[in-house]
C-alpha cells in the first residue's frame, strides 16, 4: 500500500471513529459495572483467574491484525443489517444476563456487541479476518456449574489415579480413596482447580493461542498440536498434583497449602508450556523429516 493510500485508509477510520463515539461511550456504560463485578468477583476465584488475561490477549490480538483487517475490508460495503442483528441480539442478552444475573449471557453479549460492531462499521472480511480473537475470548465465559460437575468428577479422578500409581512406582508410600490421595501422614484432595473442566478449558485456550501467533504453514503440525493439547493439558495437571503431593510429604501440610495458593497455577502453566513447545519441537523434526532433501536443505 503507497503512503497516500495508507493516509487516506487511516483518514476513513479516523472519521469512522469519531462519527461512533456515542457508541464507544455506551459500550463503557454498559460494560464497565459488568468489568468490575468479575474483577471482583468471579475472576478472584483460581478456577476462572484466567478471565482477565484471555481478555487482553484478545484485545491484543485484534489490535496485532487490525491493519491487515483494513487492507481486506478496503473498498467494501459494511454489512448494516446483519451488523443491526447481531447488535439487536447482544443488547437482549446483556438484558437477560445483568437481570437475571446470568453471567454467561452478560459476558457473551460483549463478545457479540463487538462482532456486530465490526460488521457495521467495516462489513463482513473484517469480521472474517478476526475470527480468532473472537473465538478466543468465549474461553473467558464460565459453563454452566451442571456441565462443569460433570466432567470435572471424571477428570479429578484420571488425575488422582495416575498420580498415585506414579508415586507408586517410584517408591513413595501412597495411597488413594476416590479423589484423596493419603501420602506418609498427609492426606489430599485433588480439587476442582487441580484438575476440573475450567483448568482445561484454560490450558487449551493457552495452545490455541500459541498456535495462532506461531502460525506454522504445515497443516500436520497445527492439526497435531491442537489435538494433542488435550493430553498435554491432561499432563499438566499431573505434574502439578505431583509436585503438590511431594511438597506435602516432605515439607508438611502447610508448606502444601502455601504452594496451592501461591505458586501451583504457575507450575500448572510452566508445564503445559514446555509440554507444548517441546511437542511442537519434535513435530517440527518429524515435517523436516518428511519433507524432499533439497526443500530440508532450504528451510535449513
Amino acid at each position: 500500500m503507497s503512503n497516500s493510500a495508507a493516509m487516506h485508509s487511516a483518514a476513513a477510520w479516523k472519521q469512522r471513529v469519531s462519527a461512533w463515539w456515542p457508541v464507544q461511550l455506551g459500550l463503557l456504560i454498559l460494560y464497565l459495572p459488568t468489568l468490575y463485578d468479575l474483577l471482583t468477583g468471579i475472576w478472584t476465584n483460581e478456577n476462572y483467574a484466567h478471565g482477565p488475561i484471555i481478555l487482553v490477549l484478545s484485545i491484543w490480538l485484534l489490535q496485532r491484525q487490525w491493519g491487515d483487517m483494513q487492507q481486506q475490508a478496503a473498498g467494501q460495503a459494511p454489512a448494516t443489517r446483519s451488523g443491526w442483528t447481531l447488535v439487536g441480539f447482544a443488547l437482549l442478552l446483556y438484558i437477560i444476563g445483568r437481570s437475571q444475573e446470568i453471567l454467561m449471557f452478560e459476558m457473551g453479549s460483549f463478545i457479540v456487541m463487538l462482532a456486530g460492531l465490526l460488521l457495521m462499521v467495516y462489513g463482513g472480511a473484517a469480521l472474517k479476518r478476526q475470527w480468532f480473537p473472537f473465538f478466543f475470548m468465549l474461553f473467558m465465559i464460565p459453563l454452566p456449574s451442571v456441565i462443569v460437575d460433570s466432567v470435572t468428577m471424571p477428570m479429578k479422578m484420571a488425575v488422582s489415579y495416575a498420580t498415585e500409581h506414579l508415586l507408586f512406582w517410584v517408591g513413595y508410600p501412597i495411597a488413594r480413596t476416590g479423589v484423596v490421595l493419603q501420602i506418609g501422614q498427609y492426606q489430599l484432595m485433588v480439587a476442582d482447580a487441580c484438575a476440573g473442566l475450567q483448568t482445561l478449558l484454560t490450558l487449551e485456550s493457552l495452545g490455541l493461542f500459541y498456535l495462532n501467533v506461531v502460525r506454522h504453514t504445515s497443516a500436520f503440525r497445527n492439526i497435531a498440536l491442537a489435538i494433542l493439547i488435550i493430553p498435554i493439558s491432561f499432563t499438566a495437571n499431573v505434574i502439578r498434583v505431583i509436585t503438590l503431593t511431594l511438597i506435602t510429604y516432605y515439607f508438611g501440610d502447610a508448606a502444601g497449602q502455601g504452594f496451592l495458593h501461591g505458586f501451583a497455577g504457575m507450575v500448572l502453566f510452566i508445564s503445559a508450556l514446555l509440554l507444548i513447545l517441546g511437542l511442537d519441537t519434535f513435530l517440527q523434526y518429524i515435517v523436516r523429516r518428511r519433507q524432499p532433501p533439497a526443500a530440508r536443505e532450504a528451510a535449513l
